[in-house]
């Protein structure tokens, strides 16, 4: 199973990022205050979860359901392949059924997509260091809570839901996350001049911006210049440009459900999504 871009516990793999990234920083000066923030989030997520990597080894053990569960293993294959079948075997789980969706199967998917910001390279570090961080937290709460809906239920009886750490916030920062890929792949499949840098600048500014600091905005911003070329990033995706597209519509499609529905917990219980 794969947890990032590189094998291994996360935040072990996210402080070489930095460590390389910090020894290259005299290529670029206008770097350092998302360096800055990537090692603030890094150190935080350390001090919180210092064991978290077991988690994941639990969660994958979880993941493996009887013969009897519709739910089943993504295969591996590319980084975009594997977290293309995770979400379609998500959004099938959904299609004709009224029972709510578990979180195990649900972090099992979500744990794909923070290759795919790997791939992004420095200028999207600081979004997969939280995505990683709020799915790890998401996570460590699977021991207590059966389904998303159960988490929510769970601060509206507590009037915790935007409190900062709650269940309920990390769950929107997560699905931030999978709307950040999704509009990202539909800015990239817009055009075929569109490079991945005006793909992502796009797509931050329309999904997370609205919801970041100054600092954050301003950091990311910088980091934008870093971002793989087309040809780049199709390398570091494993594939070719014919087969990217065509997964990248298969995410899109994938995804919207699942974003839909997540959205759809909250409107329900009468809770706005400005935040």
């Amino acid at each position: 199973m794969h947890v990032n871009a590189v094998n291994g516990p996360f935040p072990i793999n996210a402080s070489l990022a930095f460590y390389r990234a910090t020894h290259s920083f005299s290529r670029y000066p206008h770097l350092l205050p998302l360096l800055l923030f990537s090692r603030l989030a890094i150190l935080r997520t350390l001090a919180r979860f210092p064991s978290h990597f077991l988690v994941w080894s639990m969660m994958e053990e979880e993941c493996r359901f009887s013969s009897s569960d519709s739910f089943k293993e993504a295969e591996v294959g590319t980084p975009l392949s594997a977290v293309v079948e995770a979400f379609e075997e998500l959004a099938k789980s959904l299609e004709g059924s009224s029972e709510d969706l578990r979180l195990h199967p649900f972090l099992f998917a979500c744990s794909h997509v923070s290759d795919l910001f790997g791939c992004l390279g420095l200028g999207f570090k600081f979004a997969e260091i939280e995505y990683v961080s709020k799915v790890n937290k998401l996570l460590q709460a699977s021991k207590a809570f059966y389904t998303l809906s159960g988490i929510i239920d769970h601060d509206v009886r507590n009037g915790t839901i935007r409190k900062s750490g709650s269940h309920s916030r990390n769950l929107r920062r997560v699905r931030l996350g999978l709307d950040l890929i999704k509009a990202l792949f539909e800015q990239f499949l817009s055009s075929k001049e569109c490079s991945p840098k005006e793909a992502a600048s796009n797509a931050y500014a329309q999904v997370c911006a609205p919801y970041h600091t100054w600092p954050v905005r301003k950091a990311v911003a910088a980091g934008m210049c870093t971002l793989p070329t087309r040809e780049q990033l199709l390398l570091k995706l494993q594939d070719i440009d014919q087969s990217v597209e065509r997964e990248m519509k298969r995410y899109i499609i994938a995804s919207t459900p699942i974003i839909e529905y997540i959205d759809n917990l909250y409107l329900s219980r009468d809770i706005c999504l400005d935040w």
